[in-house]
């Protein structure tokens, strides 16, 4: 029989084998019955974890996350401050798991989400950095603690 070589990865579990392809497809097959069980059991990498404190602690955050962008904006009233509506917008992003943000990042959620645009989105970071509600690091920035409670 023919050689095969198999290598699946789910979440931070990855398997490798190779030999007769009869008994690869058998661990192909046993993997795919449990993926969803896998996938429980080993979050995702997060290719932007930097390893940085602030990542840690701050993690995906369910509620938010569940919630639609415009439902989030509302509750927060945030549809007609820019400031505000960025600062939430990058809240929302952070929640699904999203540390470390760029403007586009903003201005992309809120179009993909049908919602109007900002007028200047770099202004409404450097005014969120003027409150300390966001700070800047190289082209990024992310959401600070006093950010969050903010809203």
């Amino acid at each position: 029989m023919s050689e095969a070589k198999i290598d699946i990865k789910i979440g931070q579990i990855q398997f490798s084998g190779e030999g007769e392809q009869e008994w690869v497809a058998k661990q192909l097959d046993k993997i795919i019955a449990q993926a969803e069980k896998l996938i429980q059991l080993a979050a995702p990498e997060n290719p932007q974890d930097d390893g940085d404190e602030h990542d840690r602690r701050m993690g995906k955050d369910s509620t938010i996350a569940k919630k639609t962008l415009p439902v989030f904006l509302g509750e927060k009233e945030a549809t007609k401050n820019q400031v505000k509506k960025f600062l939430a917008t990058a809240v929302w992003l952070e929640a699904k798991g999203q540390h470390r943000l760029q403007t586009r990042d903003v201005v992309a959620a809120l179009k993909a989400s049908n919602q109007t645009r900002l007028a200047n989105p770099s202004d409404a970071l450097n005014k969120n950095v003027t409150k300390g509600f966001c700070e800047k690091e190289g082209t990024k920035f992310f959401v600070t603690d006093d950010g969050k409670k903010s809203l």
